[in-house]
């Protein structure tokens, strides 16, 4: 696996284990029949990193909650995720054609259905949350619901789009763009790991750490991101690349020049790890996945 040289050697089972352990779980949960039931299976099942996933299982392991537990709350965000991508290649947002390596959910099947399929996936999300399949704990239940739904709405990632799309074409600041991937990346990335840790029953006092790690390796994502458009390789990362300067968009690349964007996503991703400085070898997971978010070709 070229994608992970550099990165510890625990990602190169967890990452494939984590993707069929998802697919799996959609190909359960999702309905099956039907034209929309096609469009959300083509747009969950199959492709993505899955990182959320991954961040959200490593977390609520490192504090003892139930692994299938941990896999349908995964399933619920990494839902969430798929439908903003559905949407976001729509032609009145970013117009891609590709998405995984595979046409785009609109190209597939059309627009209406694209927009309705990311509809579904958005309720579905909700819908496996508050499932008591999922904790038998309501309470636990609830806060699910309240952390997926604000990372995913006004305040969180939806925000940060609006952001995106009205920065189009303007001269934004480090401190603006900062705040626009912090919404836009970085919200459903932070609500991974909370929401492992609310499975695991961490107060909300006993976080702290692993919101500035999440915090962290969000923007690296990002900045990650950003290098990959600018100077990434089309074949692997499976849709089309250096698509941000055509649009006008101001990237972390664009304000800082490669070589200080490289030198920054490293500084957040040695921050993120400083932040697990108080857990040992159980916390080796969410290290691999730090070092990995910089280290990626796709």
């Amino acid at each position: 696996m070229a994608a992970l040289t550099g990165a510890d050697r625990i990602l190169a089972e967890t990452l494939p284990a984590i993707a069929r352990e998802v697919d799996a779980m959609f190909d359960a949960l999702l309905p099956a029949e039907g034209k929309l039931a096609k469009a959300m299976r083509h747009a969950a099942i199959g492709g993505g990193k899955r990182l959320r996933p991954l961040l959200l299982t490593a977390t609520a392991t490192m504090h003892g909650a139930d692994r299938t537990n941990a896999l349908r709350a995964a399933i619920a965000i990494e839902a969430i995720h798929a439908y903003s991508l559905v949407h976001d290649d729509l032609p009145c947002m970013d117009d891609d054609a590709m998405r995984h390596g595979k046409p785009s959910t609109h190209t597939a099947f059309g627009y209406a259905e694209a927009v309705l399929a990311g509809d579904a996936l958005q309720s579905f999300a909700f819908e496996v949350l508050a499932d008591p399949a999922t904790s038998g704990d309501p309470f636990v239940r609830a806060e699910l619901v309240l952390v997926l739904a604000s990372a995913a709405g006004a305040q969180g990632m939806v925000g940060g789009q609006m952001l995106d799309i009205d920065g189009e074409g303007q001269a934004l600041d480090l401190p603006a763009v900062t705040r626009m991937q912090q919404l836009k990346t970085g919200a459903l990335l932070s609500a991974a790991v909370e929401m492992g840790a609310v499975l695991g029953k961490l107060p909300p006092e006993g976080r702290m750490h692993l919101r500035g790690y999440a915090r962290d390796i969000g923007l690296a994502f990002q900045i990650a991101d950003d290098l990959l458009d600018h100077a990434g390789d089309e074949a692997k990362a499976g849709k089309a690349l250096r698509k941000d300067a055509a649009a006008g968009k101001q990237t972390f690349v664009g304000l800082l020049g490669e070589g200080r964007a490289r030198e920054q996503a490293r500084m957040l991703v040695d921050q993120a790890l400083a932040y697990l400085n108080s857990y040992g070898q159980e916390a080796d997971l969410l290290r691999a996945v730090a070092r990995y978010i910089v280290e990626r070709d796709r």
